[in-house]
């Protein structure tokens, strides 16, 4: 069955509509969309034309689904009137004495409706516009506030482990000093540092070792419970110990946190070790400071540690003053050497054959401005441990090749001067070209310098030492072992090495007090042995003429100790080498 004529006519101008309306507005629709909507709307339009009386609320739909559809534009507005009224009524073939009438009052309808559509939709849009800003202002106030919040997950605790940091953990400690002192009450602390942790990330990766310290932060604090827990960063934790009775307090929170450390952590399928160190120190508030307490916290941790770790140390307040006092001395090497506070003593080297003087050993010295004159015993060490003795040995050198040229041109037989050198010395690459360049500077001949080096450098197997020192006693620099027999005391090494001399060390020849003493025969081996290798020999520490006449007896070629003279300074020496006096 066909179409209506009346149909086809409404289709007729819907499709027209739609063609006079298509390029007026944005339509988030297809043309046959368009085409659809218009139909029923232009079905709409002429049955209200047709019924009496004519409702023109109609009018104000059609405009207000128009406006809806996003048909809005003032061209859209007037094409749609133009259409409807010069189309609407032929192409539907409507007929009426009143229809022009009724017509213009619908179309005045539509464009009332339009403007009321378009106000509606604009107020509509304003307040949407205006929720739309309200809740975007809502949530950015509310995400300001957990940023801030966060803020303040982050300025005072550890974002790792969720611990308090170092920031809350400070804050917390001088309230608790505060409030402690001025009740005349105690407060401990437990400076803990896992051991070798780095090997953990080394070995397994920084993401477990990661989990290790959350899952060690969490056994930490279960196991001390109420105590404060705080991670300072890395693998360092402290936990604080308010209203302590006593030492007994706080060693036992510590033993608590190493037991809760002792189980291996299941990370990942590894089973993680874990081991720590403790600091502990407890006193009365009020005879402290929030800062001289976590430096002294971190002075005993460094004890435990050195001990060998996976233990808890206690606060000694004389050790810590020595080993402060140390670290000051330690620091005031480099000034002392701006301002030459360093000198040189000399002792002899005699022979054992017929006391000439055929050496002296540089002995340095400090005159502290404050502690006065100071032996090496209390400084060397120091200098060692901090690599200062790379400068102050090169200071040492220099100064006693500069001191020796001095006595080559008193005598035709001067002594040579002894210096000892440092494993850091000997392993700094450069030292043979510093002595020629002393040498070549001084005018010391080479063979009255004596570089002196302990037997375990030598024995270290390392070939950069060995071949310098190689390169210096082909120059014809002699060189000596010192305090040979406290270390290896391997002859047959010695074979292969440059050296000249063996100075034994002096422990064997205190044994000589004694008759018939076993060190005697030791060190007659030795001397028996090291002729064989064409080295001479020379015993440190005599000092009786009985230690010397055994010396003697057995072979020993040179002694050197108080019996044949006390360290002294360089003019002293000069003079007994004018004197050509036998030592």
């Amino acid at each position: 069955m066909g179409e209506s004529p009346e149909a086809a006519s409404g289709g007729a101008f819907a499709r027209a509509w739609a063609k006079a309306l298509w390029g007026t507005s944005y339509l988030p629709m297809t043309q046959a969309q368009l085409e659809g909507l218009l139909q029923r709307l232009t079905d709409l339009l002429a049955q209200t034309l047709r019924t009496e009386p004519l409702d023109l609320r109609v009018g104000h739909r059609v405009a207000t689904e128009l406006v809806a559809a996003h048909i809005a534009s003032a061209e859209a507005l007037g094409r749609t009137l133009e259409v409807i009224q010069l189309r609407l009524i032929r192409d539907l073939d409507l007929a009426g004495d009143d229809v022009s009438d009724r017509m213009a009052r619908l179309l005045a309808a539509v464009a009332t409706g339009y403007a009321r559509a378009l106000r509606d939709r604009t107020l509509d849009e304003q307040e949407s516009i205006r929720r739309a800003a309200m809740t975007a202002r809502a949530e950015a106030e509310l995400a300001l506030r957990a940023s801030e919040a966060r803020f303040r997950h982050q300025a005072t605790h550890d974002p790792l482990t969720d611990l308090p940091n170092r920031t809350l953990f400070a804050e917390r400690l001088a309230a608790a000093v505060d409030a402690a002192a001025g009740g005349g009450r105690r407060v401990g602390l437990c400076f803990l540092d896992l051991d070798r942790f780095k090997r953990i990330n080394d070995s397994y990766g920084h993401q477990i070792g990661d989990r290790a310290l959350v899952a060690a932060a969490r056994r930490l604090s279960r196991a001390v419970e109420p105590h404060l827990v705080a991670r300072l960063g890395g693998d360092a934790f402290v936990i604080l110990v308010e209203r302590s009775t006593g030492t007994g307090d706080v060693v036992a929170v510590a033993e608590a946190a190493l037991a809760a450390l002792a189980e291996p952590v299941l990370v990942d399928g590894h089973d993680v070790t874990i081991t720590g160190s403790v600091g502990i120190v407890e006193r009365r508030a009020a005879d402290s400071s929030p800062d001289d307490l976590m430096r002294a916290a971190g002075s005993t941790l460094n004890w435990a540690k050195t001990a060998g770790g996976a233990r808890w140390a206690l606060y000694d307040a004389e050790r810590d003053d020595q080993e402060q006092a140390r670290q000051a001395l330690s620091a005031a090497i480099p000034t002392g050497l701006e301002r030459g506070e360093f000198f040189l003593d000399y002792q002899p080297l005699a022979s054992l054959h017929d006391g000439s003087l055929l050496g002296v050993e540089a002995l340095v010295r400090w005159r502290h401005p404050q502690l006065g004159v100071l032996r090496p015993d209390t400084f060397i060490g120091l200098a060692e441990e901090t690599g200062l003795i790379v400068p102050l040995g090169g200071w040492v050198l220099a100064e006693a090749c500069r001191e020796a040229v001095g006595w080559t041109a008193a005598t035709t037989r001067p002594p040579y001067v002894s210096v000892n050198l440092a494993v850091r010395q000997v392993r700094r690459p450069g030292l043979v070209q510093e002595v020629r360049a002393l040498l070549r500077r001084t005018g010391l001949p080479p063979d009255r310098l004596q570089l002196e080096i302990t037997e375990s450098t030598m024995m270290s197997g390392a070939e950069e030492p060995v071949r310098a020192l190689r390169t210096l006693a082909d120059l014809g620099v002699r060189i000596a072992i010192d305090d040979f027999g406290t270390g290896y005391s391997n002859l047959a090494y010695l074979r292969d090495l440059p050296v000249t001399e063996l100075k034994v060390a002096g422990e064997f020849v205190r044994g000589l007090r004694a008759p018939e003493a076993a060190d005697e025969r030791i060190l007659a081996s030795l001397v028996s042995l090291a002729h064989a290798l064409n080295l001479t020999v020379t015993a440190e520490g005599v000092e009786t003429g009985g230690q010397a006449d055994r010396l003697r007896a057995i072979g020993c070629d040179a002694g050197q100790g108080w019996h044949f003279g006390r360290p002294a300074p360089a003019e002293n020496i000069l003079a007994r080498v004018k004197e050509g006096a036998p030592c």
